[in-house]
């Protein structure tokens, strides 16, 4: 890389045929620029210039080497321009893999905004919960919700989703309301599948209860978990997000308000840290709007 550096430094000095000249033109000090020459001559183990009082002279092995790195500067600038035209507007196909429920409850409306912002990003989504290879397949990155498994994999933290307690007017017309999360016992509380589906820990600031729950509905749908909850069919667990429109809409209640469950982290997955500019921008994205939210 400080070869390729020295022979831009080379170039420039060549086209005003002045050190001084070049050194005001690129910022640096006259005396770095032509010791950062000198060593380039030192490590090619030829003269390129003449240095004179009055003028700079190009030897012949100066002139070949001058015709060559030109044109290997001039690519380089040409693609850093478009490098930096590409970031300034993404573009390409992005493929990504997307939780179902959370993909359509939060992430299509700013997938709407994203697309409308980067007209000339393309998208490719795969809806599923299973585990993507980021290494053997053609997947730019994978939104999972939950503690990221200890991996190779580059682990973005998007948000923490706040997790309440909800049920229906209709079942607590029929079983009434807990006043306590320990009168959760013995109830119909519908468990999304994870590890200790039937242990809800719940939290009133510094208050912390363990809950062991039942019932009859276990399942790995928050979609299908929100909507069994709606038709009365017992109490869950949900992200605030994900039940705000039932709540608005009276087809479901928050109970306990002053418990809450443990957030859920939702992430962003890459196989590596260097990024595409589409990438970078729909990650940045996601975490900006899903952190305000």
């Amino acid at each position: 890389m400080e070869l390729l550096n020295d022979m831009a430094l080379f170039v420039e000095v060549v086209k005003v045929r002045s050190f001084r000249r070049a050194a005001e033109a690129l910022g640096m000090p006259n005396s770095t620029l032509s010791r950062r020459i000198s060593g380039l001559e030192k490590a090619i183990g030829l003269r390129l210039l003449h240095r004179t009082t009055r003028k700079i002279e190009l030897t012949e092995a100066g002139q070949l080497y001058f015709d060559r790195c030109k044109r290997i500067v001039e690519e380089a600038r040409l693609a850093h321009e478009e490098l930096g035209e590409m970031v300034a507007q993404p573009n390409g196909l992005l493929r990504a893999s997307l939780p179902v429920d959370f993909a359509n409850i939060f992430l299509a409306p700013l997938i709407a905004e994203f697309a409308r912002r980067y007209p000339e990003i393309r998208f490719e989504f795969d809806l599923t919960p299973r585990q993507v290879d980021l290494i053997s397949e053609p997947v730019d990155v994978v939104i999972r919700m939950g503690e990221p498994p200890d991996s190779s994999l580059i682990a973005r933290k998007l948000c923490s989703l706040r997790r309440c307690l909800y049920a229906s007017p209709e079942y607590l017309r029929n079983f009434g309301e807990p006043n306590h999360p320990l009168e959760l016992v013995g109830r119909d509380c519908l468990r999304l599948s994870a590890p200790k589906v039937d242990q809800w820990t719940l939290f009133n600031h510094e208050e912390r209860v363990e809950v062991t729950v039942d019932g009859r509905f276990q399942l790995n749908s928050v979609g299908m978990l929100r909507r069994l909850t709606t038709l009365g069919l017992g109490i869950a667990l949900l992200p605030e997000g994900v039940a705000a429109e039932d709540v608005i809409s009276g087809k479901l209640c928050r109970i306990l308000p002053a418990w809450e469950g443990r957030p859920i982290s939702v992430y962003a997955l890459t196989e590596t840290r260097l990024l595409p500019a589409k990438t970078q921008r729909f990650i940045e994205f996601l975490r900006e709007h899903l952190d305000s939210a």
